[in-house]
């Protein structure tokens, strides 16, 4: 069989594994409450499910990348979008809408034309330790900001998800080209250091996905695979030689794609909001409810009678 179909293959079934795995989270987070840790969430068997898709997709995109170039895997990894909308619309009983597929469709389109510009070779450098520890600090800065107490779960918690895990790639980039370079060390202190690293951020990322799909599923998911081929992206033109096809005038394709992909992250957003409106309309008589007619005092029979009683109105508890 064709290596390259093997690669596509492969990575169809890791986009299936990785909506999958989103599509789980997003229905643990709406039926977990907002004050739960994540002690609670490890005895939910829903949390170890989707634990293991995770694992399951990543295992297979490392696995299409040994028969396919990373300018094929990667576009095709973000194919999780496209199936896990359809997925998390079915999982909540309603059709998908245009407005999600028009902004999936500009977010694919978008996402796209970025991995393009940013399209080489294959990698050969690698980060020293210095880098390692400096890129880190950096990251686990960025995440604090963008996760800070007290901020609501949603875009910025998907941002920084997608940083975290864009960061555990770049870094096991490393680990994957150090270690298969026959002329240096299995075991050293930088490859000890990563590896730490890139668990430390792939833990992190699938946590802050956690919290951020207590928003929704469409738009967060789409910040986190827009995020984590940008960070990337960014380490290997910062740090490891990398540039952008097409010089200067990659550029024009880069901005547009960025254009493309912020606008259909606004789509998901407004029809995610429609959506969590539609599940839960507003009281037409607000926040207070129904009172109900008490008549004060011993029963009194004849409504005459009733009527000359004092009144006083007390809330409804129950049927």
């Amino acid at each position: 069989m064709n290596a390259t179909l093997i690669a596509v293959a492969l990575s169809l079934v890791s986009a299936a594994a990785y909506a999958s795995a989103a599509v789980a989270q997003a229905r643990l987070a709406d039926r977990t409450e907002a004050s739960a840790g994540i002690l609670r969430l490890l005895g939910r068997g829903a949390w170890w499910s989707a634990v293991g898709l995770n694992a399951a997709g990543a295992l297979l995109h490392v696995a299409a990348l040994k028969y396919g170039p990373l300018t094929l895997v990667q576009p095709l990894g973000a194919l999780t979008l496209v199936a896990a909308v359809p997925l998390g619309a079915r999982a909540a009983g309603r059709r998908v809408s245009g407005t999600e597929w028009r902004g999936t469709v500009l977010t694919l389109l978008g996402l796209g034309a970025l991995l393009l510009a940013a399209g080489g070779a294959a990698p050969h450098d690698t980060l020293s330790l210095a880098e390692a520890l400096a890129v880190g600090a950096v990251t686990l800065s960025l995440v604090a900001v963008l996760s800070r107490p007290g901020a609501r779960p949603g875009l910025r918690h998907a941002a920084a998800s997608g940083l975290a895990s864009g960061v555990a790639s770049a870094l096991t980039q490393t680990l994957t080209v150090a270690t298969t370079d026959r002329s240096g060390p299995l075991l050293s202190w930088r490859l000890v250091t990563v590896a730490l690293l890139v668990s430390a951020f792939a833990l992190g990322g699938l946590l802050l996905s956690q919290t951020a799909y207590r928003g929704g599923l469409g738009a967060p998911l789409a910040v986190v695979t827009l995020t984590n081929p940008v960070a990337a992206a960014a380490i290997g033109l910062a740090l490891l030689g990398e540039h952008i096809q097409g010089g200067v005038t990659g550029l024009a394709p880069a901005l547009a794609g960025t254009a493309a992909a912020v606008r259909g992250v606004i789509l998901l957003s407004r029809a995610q909001d429609r959506n969590a409106a539609a599940n839960d309309p507003p009281r037409a008589t607000g926040d207070r409810p129904p009172s109900r007619v008490v008549v004060a005092g011993p029963p009194v029979a004849g409504a005459r009678a009733a009527d000359s009683l004092p009144l006083h109105a007390e809330p409804v508890r129950g049927p």
